[in-house]
């Protein structure tokens, strides 16, 4: 049986993560943005992402795991938009917007959030080599994209 928390617990535990989205929400949002490639300063996909992954880890934040908030908030967001992932085939634009939705997921979590590629590989039900192989295509066609003195080339 687990142990009943009192109103003060509650309220100290809810303050907690008010001051966690406080502090992480911006940067969440940013990961959020670059997956789905929104160029829009509204970015509704993105917004909707970041909710359900922060609606789900303050729904598992009293399970007795001290996870560590920030990365079980990244994870859900990364498999929210990995299973979605058909929604944001088509880029919106952006630098990322013409890589496909799994490359810009590896690349946004072990790039831009540093996730070694291992955990990439399980968070993704993927092995390392494939992870691997994802990345560099990803960067050698953003490379390709850029175009000599690494500027976009022109559609």
């Amino acid at each position: 049986m687990g142990t009943r928390r009192t109103r003060s617990e509650h309220a100290s535990r809810a303050r907690e993560f008010q001051d966690f989205v406080a502090g992480a929400a911006g940067r969440l949002l940013h990961v959020a943005t670059l997956l789905t490639a929104e160029t829009r300063t509204r970015n509704p996909d993105a917004r909707a992402l970041l909710t359900a992954a922060l609606a789900h880890t303050y729904a598992v934040r009293d399970r007795g795991r001290d996870e560590d908030p920030y990365a079980l908030t990244r994870d859900g967001l990364a498999l929210r938009f990995a299973r979605a992932s058909w929604r944001f085939r088509a880029g919106r634009g952006g630098v990322l917007g013409a890589l496909a939705p799994r490359e810009r997921l590896v690349l946004v979590l072990h790039l831009y959030e540093g996730v070694p590629e291992e955990q990439v590989a399980a968070l993704l039900g993927l092995p390392e080599a494939r992870v691997r192989a994802v990345c560099a295509r990803a960067v050698a066609r953003m490379r390709a994209d850029a175009g000599p003195g690494g500027r976009r080339a022109a559609a």
